[in-house]
């Protein structure tokens, strides 16, 4: 499907973009794969089975603006973008009332921020090239729907406040760029998936596996189709969409 398309992946390091890089070479495309540590992002492709040699690979932290435009700058043939960069404060991921104001300001700002900064390099790469390109931003299901704090319940963990914010804020900020930009050749639409198998408890990978149809956690290659799908020509008049993927969760 993606065979003469190329693409970048922001964040091809984690659990997701190094998935995708795997995928998208295997369907054709030419993948600059690009993150903040090279070394972590070489031993994340060789995980998933994917060389470097398969893939151009760019060093770049997302939340600097000289380095994000000269990405979007040093790459004139790109034909879509996809972001999976998740950047974090070390406070991240708090019980709600332990969260400060500074930490939420502090992790809106890295994940949110690199959000609008790669749309709106993506934007500009657009403007001056003129070729049809395809950005597609990573939300999320609560990006859409209300948490289900029963599912944290007997676990450590919560459902973070500021990635809530963050991901729903990021499908309007997809809407935003589309009309803003009004022009077919350039796309932004966005994927929701539901809960990524990370190595989660089994208590808490039970109670969510009782909010979806059957299939519960999802693996990151489930997710792989909605995005290359949106890269591809098959969706060419898609416009400030977000598909959702959670085997039923929001139902």
């Amino acid at each position: 499907m993606l065979t003469g398309k190329t693409v970048l992946v922001a964040g091809a390091a984690g659990l997701l973009g190094s998935t995708l890089c795997q995928v998208l070479v295997q369907r054709g495309a030419v993948v600059i794969a690009a993150d903040l540590d090279l070394d972590k992002l070489r031993q994340r492709l060789i995980a998933v089975g994917c060389t470097d040699q398969q893939l151009v690979l760019h060093q770049v932290d997302f939340n600097q603006p000289e380095q994000v435009a000269l990405l979007f700058a040093t790459y004139p043939q790109l034909t879509g973008a996809v972001n999976c960069t998740y950047p974090r404060h070390p406070s991240y991921g708090r019980h709600f009332f332990d969260v400060t104001l500074e930490s939420f300001n502090e992790n809106v700002q890295l994940h949110l921020g690199a959000a609008f900064l790669f749309a709106q390099q993506a934007a500009k790469h657009f403007s001056v090239h003129q070729q049809p390109l395809s950005v597609v931003n990573l939300s999320s299901v609560y990006g859409v729907i209300a948490p289900k704090f029963d599912l944290y319940k007997d676990t450590p963990m919560t459902m973070p406040v500021e990635y809530a914010a963050i991901k729903a804020a990021i499908v309007q900020l997809t809407k935003y760029i589309s009309s803003y930009v009004n022009d077919s050749r350039f796309r932004v639409n966005a994927v929701s998936p539901g809960g990524l198998l990370d190595g989660q408890p089994e208590t808490f990978l039970q109670q969510y596996k009782q909010h979806t149809l059957g299939k519960g956690m999802l693996n990151p290659t489930d997710i792989c189709g909605a995005v290359v799908f949106l890269l591809s020509d098959d969706s060419t008049f898609m416009q400030g969409q977000n598909l959702i993927i959670d085997d039923g969760f929001t139902l």
